[in-house]
């Protein structure tokens, strides 16, 4: 019965990656003859399609908090790869990601496609990026980045970085904190995380053999980019996600 479940659930899959290809090859032609930026239109067909994604794979999503009704730089926690289709179904997003996922089998195709940026670790090139993220939310789009750099278990969460978020503050955009949690059987799941040396195709078989998991999403109360410096605004985005999936921390109390 396992193996059954598991040869639908990836014939699911493979049909939904399958249209993902077909879209994204159609764009290509379409951009060429209309010599157009067709950014919009790929963020639109994208959040359609990680709806279908997210829908494959074995997760029941919750989501609380209203959607910003005008672009914002969306910071979330990061656990697994699949935090992208399940946070990028809810609003047209673009996203920014680790360079390593361009070289992933399709799945790095695909998201070259539906415009994702790409950012190399340790490469030096800060500045250049923050002007791009600040010409695409100056585009008057929503932009999600991982600011922990990296994913972590769920257990707590890692330093939020606030290098990525000049841009936000120089294009006076706002940012929206995302918390975001996997559960099983009411603890903390450990099938989800994308972590350590894992490699994609072991992770996927694994989550796709697996029960169904709880998925919980938290939009939280928004941050103005004119609060504070790109620091601050790390740290307040952090604590308001740390206290949305943990409850209060001792600081935070000591400080009330």
């Amino acid at each position: 019965m396992n193996k059954l479940r598991l040869y639908l659930r990836l014939s699911r899959l493979a049909a939904v990656l399958g249209v993902g290809a077909l879209l994204a090859t159609f764009l290509v032609p379409v951009e060429r003859l209309t010599r157009r930026d067709l950014l919009g239109l790929r963020q639109r067909l994208t959040r359609w399609f990680l709806a279908r994604l997210g829908n494959a794979l074995p997760f029941r999503v919750s989501v609380r908090g209203q959607l910003p009704q005008k672009p914002m730089l969306w910071l979330s926690n990061h656990i697994s790869w699949t935090d992208i289709p399940l946070i990028g179904m809810l609003a047209p997003l673009s996203f920014l990601s680790k360079a390593e996922v361009r070289t992933w089998p399709l799945a790095g195709w695909l998201a070259h496609k539906a415009g994702t940026l790409f950012i190399r670790r340790g490469a030096g090139d800060g500045g250049l990026l923050n002007q791009q993220l600040g010409r695409h939310l100056n585009g008057g789009r929503h932009l999600l980045i991982f600011p922990e750099g990296t994913t972590c278990d769920g257990t707590a969460l890692r330093t939020f970085h606030g290098r990525l978020l000049s841009s936000a503050i120089e294009s006076g955009i706002d940012l929206q904190p995302v918390a975001i949690r996997y559960v099983r059987d009411g603890q903390r799941c450990d099938v989800a995380p994308f972590i350590g040396d894992d490699d994609l195709l072991s992770h996927l078989l694994r989550l796709m053999n697996s029960d169904v998991a709880e998925v919980e999403i938290q939009l939280l109360e928004p941050i103005a980019s004119n609060s504070g410096n790109r620091n601050e605004l790390a740290r307040r985005a952090q604590a308001a996600i740390s206290e949305a999936l943990y409850g209060p921390q001792p600081e935070a109390q000591a400080a009330a």
